[in-house]
């Protein structure tokens, strides 16, 4: 082969390599498009399902649908302007709980969601019984119904009140999953599905740990139950969250799931998702914390935070409320999400699992205390008043969340409101106009 030939080669080969890359790189700019359309147009898919949840929620919660405030504020990119999904209480009823008008609920009717019945478990082959606890769980694999709750150990008309309360909010979660739930088909590992949930065997006890909504004081008050303490008052901080004393829902193996899912009393407390957001800011960051600091601190001040100081990159301390909200709206978190934020519906499936008894944080002593009464607890059991940790601060109420979000822009509050949408939805909190 002379020269000629081989320069003729070399520059064919070129230009095939060229042509190569440029098709590539054609075809990866492609699929990128075609994977932020689908990311677009997802995002508006979820919009337009909440949209048609509310539509149908407006004759049971609203007497006319002028009595709703609804909010227009950032309809979602594409989408025609709607109302948005925050509303406000309705007229004569109190903030913390509307009545459901009309209840639906009837006592025995098979709805598509909760906890499995109590057949199922007997039913189960022993190649079933023994398979993984990691296998694909879907929801449309239950047979749930709203069971009544065991109220043979309450006497008197003292828990009346709280009583009327608590069916109220049953039936509404319970009505409102029954229209969620038709739509969306939750698929998931039945080990994550239980993974928050902490057991109590002697009173026969599953609850959902939800944090900044008591749950370091419910833990102590489980740990009392399973005759681990003497009294509430006695155990620490770092024996509540870091010692191994009480056994999670998931260690169990698919048929210890199942059985105490349709037989022990399910319990979740909750709390006004912003108001419980910005107590884990406050705790997380407000204050020294060897692990929320270097983790979360210093990749939120890297990312979020213009010309910052060598020392703030370092130690990760002195987190801006606004900077933090950047962080938890951000599709791209420099470090992902933490329990004590991420919201209810993705630490408990309560459309998936059918607690029993659904408490507040606003009305947490009172219904803790009627709860431990319904299992039977110890007549001197009282749920603990004090806090926790920090006891020095002011609590975190109404006023101090308002001062926080002055911190940040409309747009800002208003993206905020719907990262936390489905709690609102599900608890019946009210989402203030913003």
């Amino acid at each position: 082969m002379n020269l000629r030939q081989v320069f003729v080669s070399v520059l064919m080969f070129g230009v095939a390599g060229l042509l190569l890359f440029m098709c590539l790189q054609a075809w990866m700019e492609e699929k990128h498009t075609e994977s932020g359309e689908k990311l677009q147009q997802q995002i508006i898919n979820q919009f337009a399902l909440i949209a048609n949840c509310l539509d149908e929620f407006t004759p049971i919660h609203c007497k006319t649908t002028t009595k709703c405030n609804w909010d227009f504020t950032l309809p979602p990119p594409g989408m025609p302007r709607r109302a948005a999904w925050s509303r406000s209480s309705l007229p004569g009823l109190s903030k913390d709980e509307m009545v459901v008008s009309g209840s639906r609920h009837q006592q025995g009717k098979i709805d598509p969601f909760g906890v499995v019945a109590a057949s199922l478990a007997s039913q189960l082959s022993d190649q079933q019984m023994s398979e993984s606890p990691l296998s694909p769980f879907r929801g449309e694999d239950l047979f749930p119904a709203l069971h009544p709750l065991n109220k043979t150990l309450v006497n008197g008309g003292k828990w009346k009140d709280v009583d009327s309360t608590q069916e109220k909010r049953r039936s509404f979660l319970h009505d409102f999953c029954k229209r969620y739930n038709g739509r969306k088909k939750l698929q998931t590992h039945l080990v994550h599905l239980v993974s928050r949930i902490y057991v109590e065997d002697r009173h026969k006890v599953l609850y959902c740990e939800v944090p900044k909504a008591g749950c370091s004081n419910w833990k102590r008050v489980l740990m009392v139950l399973n005759g681990l303490a003497a009294s509430a008052h006695n155990i620490s901080h770092d024996d509540v969250h870091y010692g191994k004393h009480l056994r999670k829902l998931d260690s169990y193996d698919l048929k210890g799931i199942y059985t105490r899912l349709n037989t022990y009393t399910k319990t979740i407390f909750v709390r006004d998702p912003v108001e419980r957001l910005v107590s884990a800011f406050r705790d997380k960051f407000e204050h020294p914390n060897s692990y929320y600091h270097p983790v979360f601190g210093k990749a939120i001040i890297k990312k979020y935070r213009h010309n910052a100081s060598e020392e703030a990159l370092n130690t990760g301390s002195g987190v801006k409320f606004k900077e933090f909200i950047q962080y938890l709206l951000d599709s791209h978190r420099p470090v992902g999400m933490d329990i004590h934020w991420e919201q209810v519906s993705k630490l408990c499936y309560p459309c998936l699992i059918n607690y029993d008894f659904i408490g507040k944080f606003e009305t947490l002593e009172e219904d803790a205390n009627y709860f431990l009464h319904l299992v039977g607890a110890p007549a001197e059991l009282k749920f603990p008043k004090f806090k926790d940790r920090h006891s020095s601060d002011e609590r975190t109420s109404a006023e101090v969340v308002r001062q926080y979000l002055e911190e940040l822009s409309k747009e800002e509050r208003q993206m905020t409101f719907s990262f936390y949408y489905l709690d609102y939805l599900m608890f019946n909190y009210t989402s203030p106009i913003v």
